[in-house]
């Protein structure tokens, strides 16, 4: 695991053996997976350095660290939209954070509940073991095997 501090944060108030066990990549920063924690819900992604980690567990409100501004927020200081803090959990390689909150009122600067619904739907194909690959709701995604053309627009 990297331990690499980003440089704006040369000293941070995160505990030492908290900040040992993160993977931070070369900015310095952690994936914060942001969700609902009695439903669920995928609510957003966020950045955390060492020290919007060290403050989100100790406020008990998520802050996060915005890239392209170079600077702290705490979500809801603006909007009113705050996320209360329920758990924050590190998963098994270090490199992402699953912070469990209370949300209230809309997670995405769109006004959306979630900043999933904006992007809208990739049109994923799965398939279940043992299922052959696609959904009931849609039609086969095109293969180097399959084709969307028929044997008559194809001139067969």
């Amino acid at each position: 695991m990297s331990t690499t501090h980003a440089p704006r944060t040369p000293e941070s108030s995160l505990d030492p053996a908290v900040a040992a066990r993160l993977s931070r990549d070369p900015a310095g920063l952690v994936a914060a997976i942001v969700q609902q924690h009695d439903t669920g819900e995928v609510l957003m992604l966020g950045w955390m350095d060492d020290e919007a980690l060290a403050r989100t567990l100790t406020s008990g409100r998520v802050t996060f660290y915005s890239r392209s501004r170079q600077e702290y927020w705490r979500k809801g200081d603006t909007s009113g939209h705050v996320q209360w803090v329920r758990s924050v959990a590190l998963d098994c390689d270090g490199d992402a954070l699953l912070v469990r909150v209370d949300q209230v009122g809309a997670a995405c600067h769109t006004g959306e509940r979630t900043c999933f619904l904006t992007g809208g739907d990739l049109g994923a194909v799965v398939a279940a073991p043992g299922e052959g690959a696609g959904r009931a709701d849609q039609a086969p995604v095109p293969t180097m095997t399959t084709s969307t053309t028929t044997d008559e627009e194809h001139g067969r």
